[in-house]
């Protein structure tokens, strides 16, 4: 072999090196990022937890942009759990239910035993409340206490829609076969009248229904599971009931999540989740779901650029177009304008019965 070729072969081998090289260290920088190893080299956990539920069984804040909050004062733990909320003429169809003064009360086992099997008059929450002769309250019939009287109730609208004469017809069925078990006497509102209150409040619900949501996408590598999991659980996020879902929890146990930031179910889902590849998650807020007090705006804002931060991505719209923390005073001052028109209408966001009629 001549020196030509001999200095040839090796500038090919060095080539070729170069090439293989490059293509691995690509490989490194391009591949999902792994979630950092627990101290001690045990597994770690970060986003163990139950999402909390919505708490209805079937059923001036300063917006001036400030500094990124430190992943712990994102999160409160949850304190005392809610109670069910009591049926409410503002949202609610109600019918007394009406017995014989001279007859005694009524056990709490025989309420319970005539009750319907379903809560439900087509997609309505429907419910039934004694009238407590101990306490001296409306609560749904509990064993062991004693009522004078009942009404049952079903909800004029709520996320499906308005209630529907065949709906209230329903209710009516239902509604007279618990009072004929218990020898109760009916009264019914006008079917029409009630009709049109449903419609009339799910008009102002869909005007002022808002669900705001951000997206976290990657610069460059993608992210595995794990990642966004140990990553997210330094701000407090735990792990929801469906796969791919991650959630900030309020401080009453019971209510709606603060926050849901949510990935790729099929991801989470991966035998090898070590080989998943995500390049995007999404934050999303329920605004009627949550109480203004806990702050949310503030929190989701935060929320989403500290993991951009920390993630090494960038916060968009829904659209792709991206944010800056500048652009959100604007978001902020017309979330205000309707936490104000829903607290004017007696259904604060995070209250009980907005919690009932945006779901």
């Amino acid at each position: 072999m001549s020196n030509l070729q001999l200095g040839l072969a090796v500038v090919g081998g060095l080539v070729l090196a170069g090439v293989v090289a490059h293509g691995a260290w690509s490989s490194r920088r391009d591949a999902p990022r792994l979630p950092t190893p627990a101290p001690g080299g045990q597994d770690a956990d970060p986003a163990a937890g139950r999402e909390p539920g919505f708490g209805e069984p079937t059923l001036g804040d300063d917006l001036a942009i400030g500094a990124v909050l430190d992943g712990p004062d994102l999160a409160l733990p949850p304190q005392h759990a809610v109670r069910r909320p009591a049926m409410d003429a503002l949202i609610d169809v109600i019918a007394g239910l009406n017995q014989d003064a001279a007859l005694p009360p009524i056990s709490g086992e025989a309420a319970i035993a005539a009750l319907p099997s379903t809560r439900r008059v087509g997609s309505k929450p429907f419910s039934v409340e004694g009238w407590n002769v101990a306490s001296q309250s409306w609560e749904p019939p509990q064993a062991g206490q004693r009522y004078a009287s009942f009404q049952a109730g079903v909800q004029l609208a709520n996320r499906t829609g308005a209630l529907n004469e065949i709906e209230y017809s329903e209710f009516v069925v239902k509604t007279q076969a618990f009072a004929d078990a218990l020898g109760l006497t009916p009264e019914f509102p006008e079917m029409r009248d009630e009709v049109a209150r449903g419609r009339e409040l799910d008009q102002f619900a869909s005007a002022h229904d808002a669900q705001l949501g951000f997206t976290i996408r990657a610069r460059n590598a993608s992210w595995t599971a794990g990642f966004i999991q140990q990553h997210a659980a330094q701000f407090g996020f735990v792990a929801g009931a469906i796969p791919g879902r991650l959630v900030l929890p309020a401080q009453t146990e019971g209510l709606p999540p603060l926050l849901v930031l949510a990935f790729d179910s099929q991801a989470a889902l991966a035998e090898d989740p070590a080989h998943t590849a995500i390049r995007e998650v999404s934050l999303h807020l329920d605004v009627a779901q949550v109480d203004r007090a806990e702050r949310p705006f503030e929190r989701m804002r935060d929320a989403a650029f500290a993991l951009a931060q920390a993630m090494d991505g960038s916060v968009t719209d829904d659209h792709g177009q991206p944010l800056v923390p500048e652009a959100m005073a604007g978001i902020g001052a017309e979330l205000e304008n309707l936490y104000n028109t829903l607290q004017q209408r007696d259904l604060a966001a995070g209250s009980p019965l907005a919690r009932r009629l945006f779901s």
